[in-house]
């Protein structure tokens, strides 16, 4: 709540195009939280975060109503470069109504939309938009363990009833 009421007065000093002051406000909720909301954000109605550690939203984020992100999520930009030259252009992505975003999902660029009543799954990587209704997900990833320096070795299940 801290992180969120920060950003929300933060956001309309920056409105008013108030320098620095907005953004000493979001760096101290961060600090204090470990979610680092810009002040340019625009956040809806009924916002939600749980498990709010590294949480990263951009300047240019629009965020609708009914919102709820958990930790280790980026809503962010997908490049830099451009530097001053990107000033004043949208970056970051746009998150609609009734979106659910869990952890580890990383949406980038500003002409990324999520569309209403969409679920981004855990560990999702987004640089397109996603069409209303949508469920993100990514399949079983391969995990490998390398037990030296030879080759990979591929998991398998093991048994735990086995001694």
């Amino acid at each position: 709540m801290f992180a969120t009421l920060t950003a929300r007065i933060a956001h309309e000093l920056y409105l008013l195009n108030i320098p620095l002051i907005p953004r000493i406000m979001t760096e101290y909720a961060h600090s204090q939280t470990g979610i680092d909301i810009h002040p340019g954000t625009t956040i809806g109605k009924y916002f939600f975060i749980d498990h709010g550690t590294g949480i990263v939203i951009g300047e240019t984020t629009i965020i609708g109503d009914h919102v709820k992100i958990y930790q280790g999520v980026t809503l962010g930009a997908l490049s830099t470069r451009g530097g001053q030259q990107l000033k004043n252009k949208k970056r970051h992505p746009t998150i609609m109504d009734n979106v659910t975003i869990y952890s580890g999902a990383s949406i980038l660029g500003g002409d990324t939309v999520v569309v209403k009543n969409v679920v981004v799954g855990g560990n999702a990587f987004i640089t397109t938009s996603i069409p209303e209704g949508a469920k993100v997900s990514i399949r079983n990833q391969e995990l490998m363990y390398n037990y030296d320096s030879s080759r990979p070795v591929e998991r398998k299940e093991i048994d735990i009833d086995e001694n």
